[in-house]
Parts: structure tokens; sequence; C-alpha cells
């Protein structure tokens, strides 16, 4: 009785602590049934909104590219017979194929650096405090609005051989140039590709400068480096991602200068200015399908092999500043 009359004794507080800690650790690993039951909800909600997605990339990318890879290997579609590398071989060894792969590769290891570094100095030329900055700006977006057939229309009214260009030419006492019919016809598509793509990429290139820390710019002047050191070790650092997108589309859109080469010169143009596509495009016409897809399997094994090594480069440049 004279137990029961006091008072109970009471816990340490140590042994709290650890009854406390232990019943919180029960409780997290404890499963809550509402919360697994949403969860298994937004999942399945998730699955059903990806879906029609997933359905079309396989409909439309997956399954075609199977079926190219497909006909690479057979002799024809009615026979179907196996033959492995012979297409390929076939390929290499056609001298229309070498000769627009050769055309193709000249052109864009011209075309895209000079796609990617001239749009690069216009975006720092604008960055800084120039007079007309906003006409400039308007200038090189001014191709983005314009259709290609107009603008293949204007390219033949400079590049005729009456045309402006030649015109300019006499004024300096040079001869004519058949433009579009000799070995500057190249230079041609260049210049056509560049004033059609320069504005994107500056825009692009402008957005990132904007994006580079103010905060870092402010020191490296206080630490005295020079405006190349500026440029080398911060801005093109932080640029890294944004300076490998516009590799990438710009290497993508030197494959696409097919239609304007097309409303140029037609199927078959200057030798300079025969280019994979229209390889790709005649073998369509002869309904040469194993041809076209051996052809197309080895533009794509080359392609996925120079944006791997973009990636790689960018990945080792622009690792440091992650995040």
């Amino acid at each position: 009785m004279r137990f029961l009359k006091g008072k109970m004794p009471k816990s340490s507080p140590k042994i709290m602590r650890t009854k406390n800690k232990n019943l919180n650790k029960a409780d997290k690993k404890r499963p809550k049934a509402g919360s697994n039951r949403r969860d298994r909800r937004g999942k399945r909600i998730s699955i059903l909104y990806l879906l029609p997605s997933v359905a079309g990339v396989l409909l439309f990318f997956v399954l075609p590219f199977m079926i190219v890879i497909y006909y690479s290997v057979i002799d024809n579609p009615i026979s179907g017979q196996f033959v492995f590398f012979d297409n390929f071989i076939m390929v290499f060894q056609n001298a229309a194929f070498k000769q627009a792969a050769r055309n193709t590769m000249m052109f864009s290891a011209v075309a895209v650096p000079l796609a990617v570094i001239l749009s690069l100095l216009l975006a720092m030329m604008l960055e800084s405090k120039i007079p007309f900055k906003s006409q400039f700006r308007t200038f090189f977006l001014s191709p983005m609005m314009v259709p290609i057939a107009s603008v293949v229309l204007i390219w033949q009214v400079l590049f005729h051989y009456n045309g402006m260009m030649n015109e300019v030419l006499e004024w300096f006492g040079k001869g004519k140039i058949d433009w579009l019919n000799s070995g500057y016809a190249q230079v041609v598509i260049v210049v056509l590709f560049l004033w059609k793509n320069l504005g994107y990429n500056m825009i692009l290139f402008m957005s990132a400068l904007s994006s580079i820390p103010k905060d870092i710019l402010e020191v490296a002047v206080l630490e005295s480096a020079s405006p190349f050191q500026i440029f080398w070790h911060i801005k093109l650092r932080y640029m890294s991602s944004t300076l490998l997108f516009v590799t990438i589309m710009s290497l993508i859109n030197s494959f696409k200068v097919f239609r304007e080469i097309y409303l140029l010169k037609g199927d078959y143009p200057y030798d300079t200015m025969y280019m994979l596509q229209h390889f790709m495009n005649n073998t369509f016409g002869k309904l040469d399908y194993q041809k076209m897809s051996a052809a197309a399997i080895m533009m794509a094994i080359v392609m996925v092999i120079i944006i791997g090594i973009l990636f790689l480069t960018e990945n080792y440049f622009g690792k440091d500043v992650e995040g």
C-alpha cells in the first residue's frame, strides 16, 4: 500500500530518448497504406500519359529503322534472301556514293565550324554596347522568316551568269564566273547555309552569354584577367552545353542542305554540289531499297560517332561548371 501511494519511478532521460528514437524509426519503416495506394495510382496515370508517346516512337521511328536494317541485309524484298554485308560493300564501291560522301564531308567540315564561330562572334559583338544593336539582331534573324523557295529565287538572281555578283566583279575588272556550274558552286551553298542559320545560332549564344554569373566575370576583371582569358577560361566553359547543341544542330542542318540545292539545280547538279541526300533521293527514285538502306545505316553510324565525340568533348571541358 505504501508503494501504491508513493510516486511511480521515473525513467531516466537517456532511456526516454532511446525509446523515442526507436518509435520514430518504427514509424518511418511502417508503410502507410494510403501513400502506397497513391504512389501506385500515380505510376499508373504516368504510364497512361506516356503510352501515346511511346507508341508513336515505336511506330514511326523504331519500326521503320528495323525495316531499314532488314532491307540492308537482303538481296530484294520479294525473295528476302540474306546477303549480309554485300549491300554495304556495293554501296561503298559505288562512284556516285563516294562523290556524294566526299562533297558532304567537305561541306560540313567548312560550313559547320563557320556557322558556330561566326554566330559566337556575332553574339559577343551584340553583347557589347554598340549602336543599332536591335537593327543588327533583326537583320540576322530575318532569314528565318523567309520561305526557302524565296531564298533560292534570290540566290538564283544573285549568282546567275548574268546576275548581280558578276556585275560587281565586272566593276573591279574581273571576268564573269558561272557560279552554279563550276568549282565555286559549293561556295555559293556555304554562303546560303550561313545566311540561313547564323541568326538562330546567334540567339542561342546570346542567351548563354547572358546566363553566365556576373560576379565571376567581375572577380576576373579585378584579378586583371585579359579579355581572352575571360573568354577562354570562363565564358567558353559556361557555354559548353550551348556550344555542343549549336554544333549538333548545325551538323544536322548541313545534311539538310539538299532542299536548297535541289531547288537550285534539280536531281543532278554540278559535281561539287552532289550531296548524300541526292544519292539517297535518286536511289529511292530507282526503287533500289537495299542500296538506299545500306547507305542510310552507314550515314547514321558516322553521325552517331561524330555526335558521340562532341558529347565526350563537351563533358571534358564543361564538367567543372556543372551545377
